[in-house]
């Protein structure tokens, strides 16, 4: 029966106007079979007829559009509750069938004797853990085993003998003052004591301690709420141009209007902001070798998070999953995160920060992963003193591309208080926003996913001269990546340690640091940093090509003592051909025994030149493939290289002294022009270590090696001015 949609009529002749509600009845009739067939096939096409549909039907059927309309409506819902009652009587039954099944295990649990002593069984809790204990105990036993026979297999002696043979392993730096004649005509002897600062390496700082985070339901709803804002005020700031984004007229760069984003983001109590602090803000955007799910996991999970990034990411933690993904996916993960960020330099402090990270797919194809600083109270005690940075909404927007690649949009966004004066190297970089702006992000990814695809070709590339095939280029890649991490852990340490200035050069200064090495991916014993930053007024693109070419490092490599050197192996791992791993050979009869590891790599922001001694036989193990390489110990030492931002214009500073940018490749090439900041840090295993401190012989050493090796980069190059 179907409802007539014309309006009641009067049913009495006592009450010709309807108006007793006892005697008012609704009109109803039924459909004819032919309107009831016609509207049962248009639903089977269209459950949802427009009103262009409904009208033509009507027409046809001598139906008001109306009556049409409920029709559809009713057969919905009827459709709609038969299915639920066809769910709801198979996962009765369902349940029904569980129900039995478990009764009955339980009845024959209760009937089991111990087949030993005859006795009733252990608890089911206590036989699961002696079980997984004795699975874990089966599998340490098999590592030790394995590790034992690799290590004894390189090292050519017994297992037992490993301890003293670490200690007896030396670095680039070890190697070269004990075999060769400094640059300088310093020749150390044996007895040179690189000890440690008082204070400062005899007492190592302890490595941060994330103390438990007690997060209340309140604590969620406002971290959900702050997640939700932030993801939309990203993608908007993404998708914006003018007013929101403005032309430099100084440098044609793209600038943050603060006052329209004021205006369209409002924050509370702006009006109490310490005018002390500064605003950075930069977006960049490109392709990525990489699909859009994969890049999605990488930035969800920190310790891909930091291995992606290692030139920036010096530390990632999760500290709290606050909500996890969708249907196993990551959209709708909401996390609280801690994170360090450096720039390769002991000049500058690392940017501490708590915050939180939250990913949405937007459409098929498309998500948003948002990162918002959260504060903690824990903050002021644990953070470094001299910068204080605040995260406002930043991230990246990741949009898959029909070849499998995916475009990037990336943003960064900070308030910045600096507690003390920021180095004058690095102040224009700064200011400007490129140190850490989203330029240097991108790029960063980039050359990463460039690897990430190079490690996972399988065939033999026509650069690639490398006798282990497949398995020995991924093996070599790995261990080459171990050591470039190493080396930018290195420059910013994250377990607490401080850069002590040791001397004031002419044109730089050299500062120094230390820690007690229990890695078992380095030496056994004392580490010695020791860097420096300067600049000079070369081009950061001839400066790398200088540094890595084996054919012009007897002009500045102590380890080389100005003998040639060789390639004999060579895995490009990107486009650019810069971006490599090699091998070297030194001709020096004093060191056959040695090859030096060496990885290069380049981008619009920046570039490095990581080397490391290591003995042939454990290269000879990692070519193979054969066995993991993660054992070889390792103690980098090399160059970091980067356009300075030193303009010549007039005004030039001041006018980027807001630091809200759009960085774009091009504007970072421009930096060019201007010179190149180049680091240099060598790391030295140490065997005593004194309470007094350095002594005078030791800091000779350290600024005689340092200067020696900044003169010869500057006579090869033919630069001697200052900036």
């Amino acid at each position: 029966m179907e409802f007539s949609g014309g309006g009641g009529g009067s049913s009495g002749g006592d009450h010709p106007d309807g108006s007793d509600p006892h005697r008012r009845r609704k009109r109803y009739h039924r459909h004819t079979a032919h309107q009831i067939q016609t509207l049962e096939s248009m639903f089977k096409e269209c459950p949802h007829p427009d009103e262009k549909t409904r009208n033509q039907l009507s027409r046809e059927l001598g139906l008001h559009s109306r009556q049409i309309k409920f029709w559809f409506q009713n057969r919905r819902t009827q459709m709609k509750t038969q299915h639920e009652r066809s769910d709801n009587c198979a996962l009765r039954a369902e349940n029904d069938k569980i129900r039995c099944e478990n009764i009955a295990i339980r009845e024959a649990l209760k009937n089991v004797i111990c087949p030993s002593c005859g006795g009733p069984p252990v608890s089911e809790d206590s036989y699961f853990d002696e079980q997984k204990l004795r699975l874990e105990n089966a599998y340490l036993k098999e590592e030790l085993d394995r590790i034992s026979s690799v290590a004894s297999k390189y090292i050519g002696r017994p297992i037992s003998q490993l301890q003293s043979m670490l200690h007896n392993h030396v670095s680039s730096l070890d190697l070269s003052m004990a075999s060769f004649g400094g640059h300088g005509g310093f020749v150390p002897g044996p007895s040179l004591d690189l000890d440690l600062l008082s204070g400062n390496s005899s007492s190592v700082v302890p490595s941060l301690v994330f103390p438990p985070v007690s997060i209340s339901d309140v604590d969620k709803s406002v971290m959900t709420e702050m997640a939700a804002n932030a993801i939309n005020e990203l993608i908007r700031l993404l998708q914006s141009n003018e007013p929101l984004w403005v032309k430099s007229s100084t440098d044609g760069r793209e600038i943050l209007d603060s006052e329209k984003y004021e205006t369209f983001f409002p924050m509370p109590n702006s009006h109490l902001r310490n005018p002390e602090i500064r605003m950075e803000a930069s977006r960049a955007s490109g392709v990525v070798i990489m699909n859009g799910l994969a890049l999605v996991d990488k930035f969800m999970d920190a310790d891909k998070w930091e291995e992606m990034f290692p030139t920036i990411v010096s530390r990632a933690r999760t500290i709290c999953v606050i909500s996890s993904g969708i249907l196993g996916s990551q959209s709708g993960t909401l996390q609280l995160m801690y994170e360090e960020l450096q720039v390769l330099t002991a000049l500058l402090p690392i940017r501490q920060l708590y915050f939180l990270r939250f990913c949405q797919q937007i459409e098929q194809g498309t998500w948003a992963i948002v990162d918002v600083s959260y504060d903690l109270p824990q903050e002021e005690s644990q953070f470094s003193s001299s910068c204080k940075a605040h995260k406002l909404p930043s991230g990246c927007l990741i949009q898959e591309m029909p070849n499998g690649y995916s475009k990037v949009s990336w943003m960064e966004h900070w308030e910045v208080e600096d507690k003390v004066p920021v180095h004058g190297l690095y102040r224009d970089l700064i200011r400007r926003g490129v140190a850490f702006g989203a330029e240097r992000w991108l790029s960063t990814l980039q050359r990463t996913c460039e690897r990430l695809a190079c490690l996972m070709v399988t065939g033999s590339s026509t650069t690639d001269h490398l006798g282990g095939g497949a398995e020995g280029k991924r093996s070599m890649m790995k261990l080459a990546q171990r050591m470039v991490k190493g080396f930018c852990s290195s420059i910013n340490p994250s377990n607490g340690q401080q850069w002590t200035t040791i001397s004031r050069l002419n044109e730089f200064e050299v500062r120094a640091t230390s820690h007690k090495s229990t890695d078992p991916g380095q030496p056994s014993g004392v580490v010695l940093c020791a860097a420096a930053t300067l600049w000079l007024p070369v081009s950061p693109h001839d400066v790398f090509n200088f540094l890595r070419d084996e054919r012009t490092r007897p002009q500045w490599d102590v380890l080389s003592n100005q003998n040639p050197v060789q390639e004999v192996a060579h895995i490009a791992n990107g486009s650019h051909p810069g971006n490599c791993i090699s091998v070297l050979r030194a001709f020096n009869s004093g060191q056959n025994n040695m090859l030096i590891l060496q990885e290069s790599c380049i981008d619009s922001s920046g570039s490095l030149i990581v080397y490391c001694p290591v003995d042939i036989p454990a290269i000879e193990i990692a070519m193979s493939g054969d066995h993991d390489p993660s054992y070889i110990p390792l103690l980098p030492s090399g160059f970091t290289i980067s356009p300075s931002g030193l303009h010549s214009t007039e005004g030039g500073s001041g006018a980027a002294g807001d630091g809200a940018s759009t960085s774009s490749t091009s504007a970072i090439a421009t930096e060019s022009s201007s010179g190149s900041l180049m680091t240099v840090m060598f790391q030295i295993l140490v065997s005593g270590m004194q309470s007094s401190g350095m002594t005078a012989e030791s800091v000779a050493t350290i600024n005689n090696l340092i200067g020696n090796t900044v003169h010869q980069i500057k006579a090869a190059l033919n630069c001697s001015t200052t900036p």
